[in-house]
Formats: structure tokens, sequence, C-alpha cells
């Protein structure tokens, strides 16, 4: 057997605390990758993961020079090769009283720091970590969201478009990175079982085909699908994972 066919694969997951980003840690470890966990929080003893403390990467990726910054801390931890890049950290502002932020009054500063999370920060990465992704022949999947196609009761118009730009750039990525042996593509969630679920979403999930809400675990298991072989000819798409929420 090859080196290669007996080397640990590893990821970089952004987002990786809780909810989708959580799961897909515990999908990838079972399925005894490396993860690179990157979060704007210090690594959290609790977690039960092995190796956790010295495969976490604390970013700010609300901060642009943070990013850029964390580029060189990530490719140290490296062994020249990077399988896969999941770009799942996003945030999602509210209003004092928990409404929904639409495009008359999200303040600009909001607008720049959630684009930097949910949008800027994929690109840094990509670009930064290029050469280990084209070594390994690797893939990237991006986290968009069922809110990137259509207007969302909850979701706020900054996280909205940022998901609808990052689906975009899926597909020049996609181009771009095709030639490298590196493959490009989105998951877009619908309604997750996670903390962050506003009140209200029973109302939805009552129209949605499946009638239930999604488990993280069942996101996590098409981000590993996007990252593994059985998917080596797929690039460029998007996969919508919402119990036909988009029909």
């Amino acid at each position: 057997m090859s080196t290669d066919e007996t080397r640990q694969k590893t990821m970089l997951l952004t987002g990786a605390s809780r909810g989708i980003g959580h799961a897909t840690v515990k999908k990838f470890s079972a399925e005894g990758w490396r993860v690179l966990t990157c979060s704007r929080h210090a690594f959290d003893a609790r977690c039960p993961w092995p190796g956790g403390e010295e495969n976490h990467v604390q970013i700010d990726l609300s901060d642009p020079n943070d990013t850029i910054a964390a580029i060189g801390r990530v490719r140290d931890m490296l062994d020249g090769r990077l399988d896969a890049l999941v770009n799942n950290a996003g945030i999602s502002p509210k209003a004092e009283d928990g409404g929904r932020l639409n495009t008359i009054d999200t303040d600009l500063r909001t607008w720049g720091q959630v684009f930097h999370v949910n949008f800027f920060a994929s690109v840094v990465l990509a670009r930064g970590l290029k050469e280990e992704l084209a070594a390994a022949k690797g893939a990237i999947v991006n986290v968009t969201s069922i809110a990137g196609s259509r207007v969302h009761p909850f979701a706020g118009a900054a996280y909205a478009t940022s998901k609808a730009a990052l689906a975009a750039l899926t597909r020049e990525m996609a181009h771009d990175y095709g030639p490298l042996g590196v493959r490009v593509n989105a998951i877009a969630p619908g309604e997750v079982q996670t903390s962050i679920l506003s009140p209200g979403t029973e109302k939805i999930v009552d129209g949605l085909p499946l009638r239930r809400l999604g488990q993280p675990g069942e996101i996590a298991d098409v981000i590993h699908f996007l990252c593994s072989d059985a998917s080596s000819y797929v690039t460029g798409t998007e996969i919508e994972v919402n119990a036909g929420q988009h029909v």
C-alpha cells in the first residue's frame, strides 16, 4: 500500500464550536480524519476530541488582518497538504428586539462584519492554502443557506446576500481551482436543529415536504460526501439540504 493511501487526511473547518460545525468535527473524526478547527474562541477543554487543543486555531474571521495572519499558523500545522477546507463559519446579527435586520435598517459596519466572516474569509483561506490544497488534490466546501436564494423570515439581509455571494464564489472558485485538481462545492442547509433557531421556525417546518427539522449530523454527512472520493467528479455545484424547502 502506498504512502498516499495510508496517510491520514486533514481538514480545516471554520465555525467548529457548535451546530453544524460541531457535528462535522464528530463525523470526520469518526472517519479517521485529522480535523483542524477554527473559531473566534480559544479551545474549550471540555471538548472530548483527542488532540483537539493542538489542532485548534483561534481566528477572528471578522478581522481581515487576523485572518490573513492565521494562514501562516495553519500552514505550519500541515505536512504540505490539506485534503479539505470547509468554510462553515457564519454570523446573522439581529435587531435589539431579536427581529430581522433588513436592507433599510442594517448598519453599514454590520454589513462589513457579516461579509468578512461569511464571505471574504472563505476567499482568504482558500487562496492562502491553495498550494496545500493542490498538493492533496483536495476539496473545498462552502456552507451557504436557503436564505441565499429567497427572502427568509428570520435571516437578515446582510446574511442572505453574503450567502448568495458565497454561492457565486463557489462557481468562480470551481472554475479557477479545477485545473489544480481541487474541487469546490457548496451546501445550502435549510432549517436545522441548532441553538440559534428563531421562534416561529416550527411554522416553516409545517410547510416542508418532509415536515421536520434537519439534524446537524445530516448536514455533516453531505459535507463528508463532498470531501470524499465518492464525489470525485462533482465540482461547482450547490447541494440543497433542506427537506424540500426550495420546491
